[in-house]
C-alpha cells in the first residue's frame, strides 16, 4: 500500500475515536470552564486549558503528524533518489 493511502486510511480509521474521546471531555469540562457552580470561577482556567490541550492534541494528532510524516518521508525518497543518480 502506498504511503499516502496508508496514511489517510490510518487517518480515517482513527477520527471519529479520537473526536469522541476529545469531545466527551470537552463537554465534560464546559460548566467548569463556563463558572458555573460553586466556586466554579477559580477552577475555570484550568478547564479552559484542559479543553485548549485537547483540542490543539486533536488537531495535532489527526492532521499536522500524519502530514509531517509524509513530508519526512519525501524528503528521504527525494534524497534516495539523488544518491542513486
Amino acid at each position: 500500500m502506498p504511503l499516502r493511502e496508508a496514511i489517510l486510511a490510518a487517518c480515517t480509521r482513527r477520527l471519529r475515536p479520537v473526536l469522541m474521546t476529545s469531545l466527551t471531555t470537552m463537554v465534560g469540562l464546559l460548566p467548569l470552564a463556563l463558572g458555573l457552580g460553586e466556586g466554579g470561577e477559580v477552577q475555570a482556567p484550568l478547564a479552559r486549558t484542559v479543553i485548549g490541550g485537547l483540542t490543539s492534541s486533536a488537531f495535532i494528532t489527526l492532521l499536522f503528524i500524519p502530514s509531517l510524516y509524509l513530508l519526512f518521508e519525501r524528503r528521504r525518497e527525494k534524497r534516495h533518489r539523488v544518491a542513486k543518480a
